[in-house]
């Protein structure tokens, strides 16, 4: 049995439903399907249509690690090809010392490749890994179906999933600088164009010349939508930038909840703080950050971030696209990096995190690591990371083991505050007693005839309004 990510509220079953649950209700109920197409059998019988789900044939090129390594390179692929809404007819694996620049595979096994594309009636083929424009155009040529490599795969995915302005505005922005150097053009679509109504080789005094191809008008379409999102996801940052920063002022610690996709990050997240958002049994299922807040035992505040998931070998048009986005986990104060236990190797999908994590400068921060889906985990498995990761906490966001243990982890690694003072603070200045319960840490209080004493640790700005009533 798969595993089948859920969250059960811990309140009564007539809750309303969340947004996380309408939003995957409404995903199920009308769920693109990538290149669906109707086709024409014969101009005659216009009434006759063809509807067709893409039939797929998944090919990699193994060129270090062991077997297994790329088998299970070859199974991530074939997962994302399902998440975007194909149906996987068969994986191949090619052994090279290097990719062939021309073809990828080698010009010798692109007839193999054609021949599996035949036998299984397949009309894509999927590589692992990201093609130059010179090989994509030479695998379409030779196997005469639409050939797509890992990057615009995951990008199509991304295309699939992304509900906010900022999340579309970014998937947007990669999509384009991926395909810029790889706009190709066809027939007249290469034609020249003229300058003007009388432009081209007729065109009459200073109009005459070769124009400008279709192609490189295209181009500089691209260029300019390209730097407009920019500047729009620009401004979005700048929104972002202020609510950390208002965050940071009131001294409330943030968490991020990093890790590999479909990791669980998101049912973690549930569990955590009730938020409701989004769960699918499905990679990149959720791509827009959610920050919720969440209180210690002893009452400090502090939010918890879900961020987006990352994959081995994530495009690099994805991580600067999303580089504001990742912000949200360089800033933190902790990152929760959640690994799924019952996957094959979460020691690779360790590495890759770390990966992503060292480019957006988020390497150096504390990190809390959590073994997650330890339900759908075998003994064997879990004794192995826990000899190999002996300071990660295990749990189940599906069941709820271990989550106490979890928040205890957290509230343990969350920076304390600076000051330490006590102060006896007036039963009409309520205000500053509720602020030092909420940013603070009380370490002792007890109630007075003149006031609240309070033993705390605050932030200096906290600390500066006490001082008119610090104790000795």
């Amino acid at each position: 049995m798969p595993y089948q990510e859920s969250f059960a509220p811990s309140i009564d079953d007539e809750i309303e439903a969340t947004t996380g649950e309408l939003e995957l209700e409404d995903r199920q109920a009308l769920r693109r399907v990538a290149g669906l197409s109707t086709e024409l059998t014969d101009v005659t019988e216009v009434e006759y249509r063809q509807l067709r789900l893409e039939r797929v044939v998944l090919v990699g090129v193994w060129t270090e690690g062991s077997v297994e390594d790329a088998d299970n390179s070859l199974t991530e692929l074939a997962a994302l090809a399902e998440t975007a809404g194909s149906q996987v007819l068969e994986g191949l694996i090619q052994r090279r010392g290097r990719p062939d620049p021309a073809t990828f595979i080698g010009r010798g096994k692109v007839d193999d490749l054609r021949a599996a594309v035949l036998d299984r009636g397949a009309d894509t083929v999927i590589c692992d890994g990201e093609l130059s424009p010179s090989q994509l155009r030479n695998l379409e040529q030779r196997t005469k179906v639409k050939v797509v490599d890992r990057t615009a795969l995951i990008l199509d995915i991304f295309a699939q999933h992304a509900k906010s302005r900022e999340g579309k505005a970014q998937v947007e922005l990669a999509q384009l600088e991926y395909l810029l150097p790889r706009l190709r053009g066809w027939g007249e679509s290469l034609s020249r164009q003229g300058g003007g109504s009388g432009g081209g080789a007729g065109g009459g005094v200073g109009l005459r010349g070769p124009g400008e191809t279709k192609l490189e008008t295209d181009k500089r379409r691209i260029r300019t939508r390209i730097s407009r999102l920019r500047r729009e996801i620009k401004a979005m940052r700048t929104i972002r930038v202020t609510k950390r920063a208002r965050r940071s002022r009131n001294g409330i610690p943030s968490v991020a909840i990093a890790g590999y996709t479909n990791a669980g990050k998101s049912s973690l997240l549930n569990r955590l703080t009730g938020a409701g958002v989004l769960v699918e049994n499905a990679l990149f299922a959720t791509l827009d950050p959610t920050t919720r807040r969440a209180t210690t035992s002893d009452g400090r505040l502090y939010t918890l971030s879900d961020t987006v998931g990352f994959v081995r070998h994530l495009p690099h048009q994805i991580v600067e696209a999303f580089r504001s986005t990742l912000e949200e986990v360089a800033e933190s104060d902790l990152v929760v990096h959640v690994v799924d236990g019952s996957h094959p190797d979460p020691e690779e999908q360790v590495r890759a995190v770390h990966e992503v994590l060292g480019e957006v400068g988020a390497d150096q921060l504390p990190e809390l690591l959590v073994i997650n889906k330890v339900d759908a985990a075998d003994e064997e498995t879990l004794l192995r990371l826990k000899r190999h990761w002996p300071e990660a906490i295990f749990v189940s966001a599906h069941t709820g083991q271990g989550i106490d243990g979890l928040r205890a982890a957290i509230e343990e690694r969350l920076p304390r505050p600076a000051v330490e003072l006590r102060a006896v603070l007036p039963y009409e200045r309520g205000d500053l007693v509720s602020r030092v319960h909420r940013s603070g840490e009380v370490l002792e209080s007890e109630h007075l005839p003149e006031g609240t004493l309070v033993h705390v640790r605050v932030d200096a700005a906290l600390a500066a309004e006490l001082a008119p009533f610090t104790a000795a």
